[in-house]
């Protein structure tokens, strides 16, 4: 049985009917798609003022921004190199969230558990005084097998609590979290002898709190860095988002993807054209978990210091904070929200401390602002989905 391909063997897969909200989704918005000949310039304002106003995160956001941006003073090139920095550091952990929710299973919040999966990769690397090559693979071998593995675990978790994913997956999330952390304080050094004693605590046992990880230092940071009208970027780092958002992509558009939305649609109908629904959004799961830690590994290369014990804290939260600031919802996401998300929700990130500091004289006000952005672009965008199930029921 194909991974993919979860029709009945033995034939091509069946048709599946996928509502038009799906499709005109999937497509970009193709509703246009009869009067694309006629006034484009002016059409296309029209839809993109129609689209801001059917999805008003964004437009809250670019409000938001253009009001920090001029009360930090900050200069736009440097905000757009901060801004390109957080993209390509921070993309893939917000596209790992977009295959659950296209397969009805709303936000991953148990994405934390595919980022110690990574992280574990390369503490396991380190703690064998690995270096170059040898580590960097070892971390990888590491990593995403055990990642798949946990993603298993975890849509195998949810299959059984069908229509209350998001809060399971928060629970999932805390416990793994927990379990990493004893794992991490109780057995390097104790259970299991570490060959370089630099990343254990001076008692001899359990991790420190930081571990610079030299081998893994800006591996893709320092590929192709170059610079264009004042702003620095990696060319290797944007090459590698560009990649999996274009393989996100792809499975949004295979077959695969058109089976998630009919399993997030209707289970019991895309069951009858022959599609398994809980193998599905196993599925779904696995490759959001492995995502995870893929976006993970970037993440830290690209700071090349793993906070071992809080490194994996609110990846979920800002990574679904940045995709639904791009205009998803709880049941709909592509790959230009995703990324239209994260500079939305990076540029406040950016300009909210100097913003703080020059308006009432405390950065840290800055700090707790975009901390209560996070959590409140969550918490409205759950309230908007619930709204609009209540009005389409």
């Amino acid at each position: 049985m194909p991974f993919f391909g979860d029709s009945a063997a033995g034939g091509p897969p069946p048709a599946v009917s996928v509502p038009e909200r799906d499709a005109s989704e999937g497509n970009g918005g193709a509703h246009g798609g009869g009067n694309a000949g006629a006034g484009a310039g002016g059409s296309a304002a029209g839809r993109a003022g129609a689209w801001l106003a059917a999805h008003p995160m964004p437009l809250l956001f670019l409000v938001l921004c253009a009001v920090g941006i001029r009360l930090a003073g900050l200069s736009l090139p440097f905000v757009a190199e901060e801004v390109l920095t957080r993209l390509c550091r921070d993309t893939v952990l917000a596209l790992a969230l977009i295959l659950p929710i296209t397969a009805g299973m709303g936000l991953n919040f148990a994405l934390p558990v595919g980022a110690m999966a990574a992280q574990g990769g390369l503490l396991i690397a380190a703690c064998a005084g690995l270096s170059g090559g040898a580590a960097v693979g070892t971390a990888l071998a590491v990593a995403l097998p055990l990642a798949a593995l946990l993603g298993a675990l975890i849509g195998t978790v949810l299959n059984r609590v069908k229509g209350r994913e998001m809060i399971v997956s928060i629970v999932i999330g805390l416990l793994g979290s927990n379990l990493y952390q004893l794992l991490c304080l109780g057995v390097p050094g104790r259970l299991i002898a570490v060959a370089n004693p630099s990343v254990l605590l001076s008692k001899g046992s359990g991790l420190r709190n930081s571990v610079d990880l030299e081998f893994f230092r800006h591996i893709l940071r320092n590929v192709g860095h170059v610079t264009v009208g004042g702003v620095s970027f990696s060319v290797g780092s944007l090459v590698v988002v560009l990649f999996f958002a274009a393989a996100v992509h792809w499975l949004l558009h295979s077959r695969f993807g058109l089976h998630a939305r009919a399993v997030a649609d209707d289970r019991d109908r895309a069951a009858l054209c022959g599609i398994v629904p809980d193998r599905l959004r196993l599925q779904a799961m696995v490759l959001s978990t492995v995502l995870g830690a893929c976006g993970q590994l970037i993440y830290i290369q690209d700071l090349s210091i793993l906070n071992v014990y809080t490194g994996h804290l609110l990846s979920d939260i800002f990574a679904a904070a940045a995709l639904l600031a791009g205009g998803a919802t709880l049941r709909s996401a592509t790959v230009g929200q995703a990324v239209l998300g994260v500079v939305l929700f990076h540029t406040l990130f950016v300009v909210s401390p100097m913003a703080g500091q020059n308006t009432l004289s405390n950065a840290a006000i800055g700090e707790y602002c975009r901390s209560f952005i996070a959590y409140g672009v969550i918490a409205l965008a759950i309230l908007l989905n619930r709204r609009k199930e209540g009005m389409s029921a």
